[in-house]
Order: structure tokens, then sequence, then C-alpha cells
């Protein structure tokens, strides 16, 4: 397929996931989820616009709470794969960890929902046991078994 074709049917898709590394990894689900083929490539987009915008949000903070250890002074571009996998997938996983004491996120949209009742506002979220939370839950393997 053409790249700029490509580019030109993401550009048209609303609602891109903002976790969409996570989930096309398999480290995390959601039920929100919508899987498009273009191609040899696969594109996720939210069928929900009130959860994709929760979604934007809590990725935008893990980014900015993410940058200590991620080893960067602020994050305000692109980040490679794996800082951005580390990010997603340990933040997301990690959240659970702090919300449940568990680390299996089966669906991205409840997770937020709960850590809402739980905390209220995402700026009360606890970012520091979050990122704290990452390391471990980020190279943990779910068995498939």
């Amino acid at each position: 397929m053409d790249e700029h074709v490509y580019r030109q049917v993401l550009t048209s898709t609303p609602y891109l996931c903002p976790f969409e590394k996570s989930l096309l990894s398999g480290c995390v689900a959601c039920l929100q989820v919508n899987s498009r083929q273009i191609a040899e490539r696969e594109v996720l987009s939210c069928n929900s616009p009130f959860f994709w915008l929760q979604c934007v949000d809590l990725r935008d903070s893990f980014r900015m709470n993410f940058t200590f250890a991620l080893g960067k002074p602020h994050i305000d571009g692109p980040m490679p794969h794996a800082q951005e996998m580390r990010m997603q997938c340990g933040g997301l996983r990690g959240l659970q960890f702090v919300l449940a004491g568990d680390v299996v996120v089966s669906d991205v949209s409840t997770l937020i929902l709960q850590a809402q009742k739980q905390y209220g506002a995402l700026a009360q979220f606890p970012f520091m046991q979050i990122v704290h939370a990452s390391k471990n839950c980020y190279s943990y393997r779910v068995s498939t078994v």
C-alpha cells in the first residue's frame, strides 16, 4: 500500500486510540476499541468519544509523570517505541496494581472509571505510586495457559 494513502486513511479515522501500542502488543485490553485493517497494518480507534477523551487525558498525564522514570527532562513529542511501551503498558498496569493489587487490565475503560470512582479527578490519581509500580508491572507476563 502506498504510504500516502495509508496516512490519508489514518488521518480520516476519528478517535485514534491513544493506547494503541499497548493494545496491539496485548499487554492490556479494552472493550471500547474498534480495529481496522489497512493493508498489512492495524489501526485502533475508540467507539466512545467520552472514553477517548478520558484516555487522551490519562496518556498525557502519564507523559508528564513518567519523565523521571524515562530519564527525560520533559516529553513534548514522539518517544522511542520502547519508552512509549514502558509508559503505556507500565502505566496502565501500574494503575491497575495500585487500585486492585493485580496487573491484568482486561478493559481500559473500566479501569479509568474505577480510578475516577476511587480518586476523583485525574489530578488526584497517585501518579508517584503508579510510576513506581509500573517498573515491576511492565515486565510482568500474563500466562495464556
